[in-house]
Parts: structure tokens; C-alpha cells; sequence
């Protein structure tokens, strides 16, 4: 998986791009919404198997989830100072991003993108993104950085680019 800061990246480009329809705290919100797929981890404490449909990279990590969360989200338009298009457009980007991102990593069991309706752990056929280690230990070391450097090439320069993009398109 890429790192929580990485998969925040595409939410809050898209939301700096867009501009003025984008508030402060949709902007926050939807880079929780990129992070909150990785939640389902909490399955391990309770010695749900990875491979599950309700173990990491299960459920969470479906397009159905990420439908789910940006109607439920769409409730909150008042507080998020947004309009309620503004937020389910930018909730489901940010949390559907997440899987999408998982399934171009080099390690893991894939992604359960089609759940409910199959089970199946799905990648991308070009995987380019380094998996990043799990635990603040391991992210310092020679592999910590070779994660970065993926991450940058892979998410961060795309992201910046669609930033920019999307600001020409505004003007």
C-alpha cells in the first residue's frame, strides 16, 4: 500500500485544483475519506484472515464502499460548507482512490474493488508503486526511501499535474 500521506494526495490535489467549490473542511475531510479504506487493518486485532472479504483490502476497498461513504457524506454538506454534489463528487474520488492506488503497488493480495459482488483480489497488470513497510521502525531504512521515491514518481507528480491541469481548466 502506499503511504497515508500518499493516498491523501489525490483528494486534496483535486480539491485545490477545483477551488472555491472545495471548503477547508471538505478538504480535510476528503483526505480522511482517502485514508479511511486502510481502517479495516482493525480486522487483524480481531484475527480476521487478510484473505477475508472483511480483512484488509476487503470490502473497504471497494468502489461499493467508496458509493457508500460519499452518500453518507453527501448528510454532512452543511457542516463540510460545501454543496452536496461538491461532496459526494469529492468523497468518492478520495476513497476510491485508495484502491486504486493499492491495486498499482508490488506486494499485498490485491483488492476486492468489485465487492459484493466478487470476492476476487484484483491488481493492475503495471504495479509501479513500491509497497510501503508497515510500522514508523521499518519506514526508516533503505526500503523507507526507495517507497518514497516510487510514491513521488508514481502518485505525488501525477497529483501535482492534475492539480495544475485542473486550475487551466478553470481559468
Amino acid at each position: 500500500m502506499p503511504t497515508i500521506f500518499s493516498h491523501a494526495v489525490v483528494p486534496i490535489a483535486t480539491s485545490l485544483g477545483i477551488g472555491n467549490l472545495v471548503s477547508r473542511r471538505l478538504l480535510v475531510f476528503s483526505a480522511f475519506c482517502a485514508i479511511l479504506p486502510d481502517f479495516d487493518t482493525l480486522a487483524f486485532k480481531f484475527g480476521i484472515p487478510y484473505a477475508s472479504q472483511w480483512g484488509h483490502r476487503g470490502f473497504t476497498h471497494s468502489i461499493a464502499f467508496a458509493l457508500l461513504v460519499a452518500l453518507l457524506a453527501m448528510c454532512f454538506a452543511r457542516p463540510l460548507k460545501s454543496r452536496a454534489w461538491v461532496v459526494f463528487v469529492l468523497s468518492f474520488i478520495a476513497v476510491v482512490s485508495h484502491p486504486l492506488l493499492d491495486m498499482a503497488t508490488s506486494g499485498g493480495l490485491g483488492v476486492a474493488l468489485y465487492w459484493p459482488y466478487s470476492n476476487e483480489r484484483v491488481f493492475f497488470d503495471f504495479r509501479p508503486i513500491t509497497v510501503s513497510p508497515i510500522g514508523i521502525a521499518n519506514f526508516f531504512t533503505a526500503r523507507g526511501w526507495a517507497v518514497l521515491k516510487s510514491e513521488f514518481l508514481w502518485v505525488w507528480l501525477p497529483s501535482i499535474i492534475l492539480l495544475f491541469t485542473l486550475r487551466g481548466m478553470r481559468r
